[in-house]
């Protein structure tokens, strides 16, 4: 009973279903020329594209059920229609649908690269849910836009997996991020050469179907600033306090200093998670940075084993400008070409303010990995020494090769007293491994007498009981490593999709023990091939 009144007002079909009639990003400029080359358009926002669905055996791989029922009010059993499938392939778009493929340029690997813009993505239309949220419907997969460069516009299986599952496992750690709801897989054949060694393989193409309440990125104002299209910068910025930053003025004469500071403190509140859960991205170019402050464009991203400040998540990374350590300071350094981008619609002396929060900005990054990483390790309250204390911990746990996750996992397992019983952390491979450490038995005292000045100051005297918790609800047990998005690839690959499903189940709820991941080994020591495992931008 209590399914079916989850269920209730749900829709069952793509008849029932339908975007809203009027998305808001018909009042940008969009280029209906489809006969323009993507090097000469000028003054627009989007360029009208429709989807190229896949043709061939068409097969729905995954889908999100909490995406579906609260996001999208579908229900879940619309996913056994053939119409479902065959609109995330493209062939079939819901009443409402208005194709447009997203201009924008970028810096990348601190380079600027020109424009760039959705090369084999469309947003579909605008969905708002019964709760009021307007969400964008956005086709990774489908087909060549007026923006594409040298590739046919498709993605492939293993790359649609591994964002399927990226950005449900983030949502589910707490980590802003772009949603999404479903896979479709087919026959249709594309080519890839997967660590560009010069040897195409012949992949599967697939469709990921993925959801933001916008898609606009650095690159987004980055563009429009480089080409001197002033009228359209504002109009665009003006557009993004309307919609996306409602408590901004839209008459204030300061609202783009505003509109900076809140995109430049949700970026650093969102590397601040990154560092937190040892989340590396990747590939940090600014068009793939949100200007919502989410985590966007699932590449060569991993979620570090043993830890590694230098950690690369993507092997053709060769100068680790995105290592996982480098990652604050990467962002600090977007967000001065996001200042740079908003320059022309400033006079002298906005620009002169904005130049003064770009001085604030390091400072508050550091406090609010801090922060993140106190809460961690059970503080709330910040203390002098605390940043050495936290960094003590890194370090050994590098020197170690103490895995990252499991570790901050098992301090939140054991008490204080525990964590010096040869028998209780024989039963915490991570923190053994930890303990091995000289500095140990140093650092575990500063850290139990930091508690203890905490507890001194508590108000209630189950302390340590609240310590735990709060431990345990920042501190997953399961994150999606490389090696289990490996295997679930593998097995989907021959069209075996139960790991998939699996695994996107047991990251809905990360912070839980579940009795079958742990039968699978999901929270144990990996594998040791799991170690050498390489991800190229091409996933």
């Amino acid at each position: 009973m209590e399914m079916e009144g989850e269920k209730s007002g749900l829709k069952k079909n793509l008849i029932e279903w339908r975007f809203s009639q009027y998305p808001k990003y018909i009042l940008l400029p969009i280029d209906e020329n489809h006969d323009q080359i993507r090097m000469n358009i000028k003054n627009v926002i989007f360029s009208e594209a429709a989807p190229r669905p896949l043709e061939r055996s068409i097969k729905l791989v995954c889908f999100s059920e909490d995406v579906l029922m609260n996001i999208l009010d579908m229900d879940p059993d619309i996913s056994n229609k053939d119409e479902f499938a065959e609109f995330i392939a493209g062939r079939k778009l819901p009443y409402g649908a208005l194709p447009v493929a997203h201009r924008y340029g970028g810096h990348q690997y601190g380079l600027w690269v020109g424009q760039l813009g959705d090369g084999r993505a469309h947003i579909l239309g605008e969905y708002v849910n019964k709760a009021g949220q307007r969400w964008q419907l956005q086709l990774k997969g489908s087909g060549q836009t007026p923006y594409a460069r040298v590739y046919d516009g498709r993605t492939v299986l293993r790359s649609a997996i591994r964002e399927m599952v990226a950005s449900e496992a983030c949502h589910h750690l707490g980590i802003p991020t772009t949603r999404a709801a479903a896979i479709v897989v087919s026959e249709d054949a594309v080519f890839r050469d997967e660590f560009y060694t010069g040897n195409n393989a012949k992949e599967r193409a697939a469709v990921l179907l993925r959801l933001a309440p916008a898609w606009f990125r650095f690159g987004s104002l980055e563009v429009l600033a480089r080409g001197g299209e002033i009228p359209v910068l504002r109009q665009l910025c003006d557009f993004l306090i309307k919609e996306h930053f409602p408590g901004i003025p839209a008459s204030d004469e300061n609202r783009y200093i505003s509109l900076f500071s809140e995109i430049a403190h949700r970026s650093l509140d969102l590397v601040a998670k990154w560092q937190s859960f040892g989340f590396t991205h990747g590939l940090l170019n600014t068009d793939d940075m949100s200007l919502l402050g989410l985590t966007l464009d699932f590449g060569p991203f991993s979620f570090v084993d043993s830890y590694d400040g230098g950690y690369v998540s993507n092997c053709f990374d060769g100068e680790s400008r995105y290592a996982l350590a480098k990652q604050p300071d990467v962002v600090l350094w977007n967000i001065g070409q996001l200042a740079n981008a908003m320059k022309p619609l400033l006079n002298a002396t906005q620009q002169h303010h904005v130049a003064h929060i770009l001085r604030t900005l390091d400072t508050y990054c550091k406090n609010k990995i801090l922060e993140n990483f106190l809460m961690k390790i059970g503080l709330k309250e910040e203390r002098w020494g605390d940043e050495q204390l936290i960094e003590k911990l890194l370090d050994m746990m590098q020197q170690t090769g103490a895995d990252f996750t499991a570790t901050f996992r098992q301090l939140a397992e054991l008490e204080p007293s525990e964590m010096v019983n040869e028998s209780k952390l024989e039963e915490k491979w991570s923190l053994k491994r930890l303990s091995s450490h000289t500095s140990w038995g140093c650092w575990l005292d500063q850290y139990r007498e930091r508690l203890t000045k905490e507890a001194a100051n508590a108000l209630s005297d189950s302390f340590e009981n609240e310590r735990r918790r709060c431990m345990l609800s920042v501190n997953p047990v399961y994150v999606p490593r490389n090696w289990l998005l490996y295997e679930a690839i593998q097995d989907a690959q021959e069209d075996n999709y139960e790991k998939v499903k699996f695994l996107l189940e047991v990251i809905r709820r990360p912070y839980e023990v579940q009795p079958e991941a742990e039968r699978r080994g999901f929270a144990a020591q990996p594998p040791q091939w799991a170690y050498s495992l390489r991800v190229s931008c091409s996933t």
